[in-house]
């Protein structure tokens, strides 16, 4: 555990306590760069999918980089958000653990980081590491190597990143969030870019209920997948669809 952080490891955010750590850490891990190299992660996804059989291999591939976003965004989001704690997150940095079929467990940093000073005047300033020195090396490698949409990857991001959101306005009533909310709802970049975490949420009315549904915009293809049942988010309509087929 990285001592500075300490603060957030409490109640149901307990379990992240050993998820971001330092390079001691007696556990097995291999540079990232490493397991994005195509023989590397091939070898890693192939053994992930040995619990998924007769599974489109794209849909596996979402299936894993939801592992990896709920490990890494939520303690690396709050760390910003409730402590003002930045982390060194760059993927030329950074050591993966996984464990023997291939989930990702932690990472380990190559420092404990420090307080920002001077705090971030803009969303995109507080998370450029996390977004751009991290996220956009590991989506666009892996939607190459599997040939799933970039925006399947973005929007798996997206949906933790606002679930923990909201999970974080219940937790710290006075956290001051506005950054993470600006991040989400902007539709580009500060220097006119496409933002790639726009709005992967929707809320929508659904008839004879009272509250609002909480729908993804865009569909992690986990239908893909045999022996997973669609997410509860799911947008795409009420049908079923053979896993590895088009549909």
């Amino acid at each position: 555990m990285i001592p500075a952080l300490a603060p957030l490891f409490i109640d149901d955010f307990a379990h992240y306590r050993d998820v971001l750590v330092l390079q001691d850490d007696p556990r097995p891990s291999l540079p990232l760069r490493r397991l994005l190299a195509p023989d590397t992660f091939d070898a890693v996804l192939t053994r992930f999918a040995v619990q998924y059989p007769d599974s489109d291999r794209r849909g596996v591939a979402s299936v894993w980089s939801k592992h990896y976003f709920i490990k890494l965004i939520p303690p690396v989001v709050a760390a910003s958000l409730i402590l003002n704690h930045r982390l060194p997150l760059r993927a030329e940095q950074l050591h993966v653990m996984l464990d023997a079929q291939g989930m990702p467990l932690g990472f380990k940093l190559p420092d404990p980081g420090q307080h920002w000073a001077p705090v971030p005047i803009h969303a995109f300033q507080r998370f450029d590491e996390l977004i751009e020195g991290h996220l956009r090396s590991l989506i666009d490698t892996v939607a190459t190597l599997t040939r799933l949409s970039p925006r399947v990857l973005w929007s798996n991001a997206g949906n933790y990143f606002e679930w923990l959101l909201g999970v974080l306005a219940s937790a710290v009533p006075q956290a001051d969030l506005r950054h993470g909310h600006d991040l989400l709802n902007a539709p580009e970049r500060e220097h006119g870019q496409r933002n790639p975490l726009y709005q992967p949420v929707r809320y929508i009315e659904v008839a004879g209920q009272a509250t609002l549904k909480r729908q993804r915009r865009v569909c992690c293809v986990r239908y893909r997948v045999g022996g997973l049942s669609r997410c509860d988010n799911c947008p795409l309509p009420d049908r079923r669809v053979r896993p590895g087929r088009d549909g």
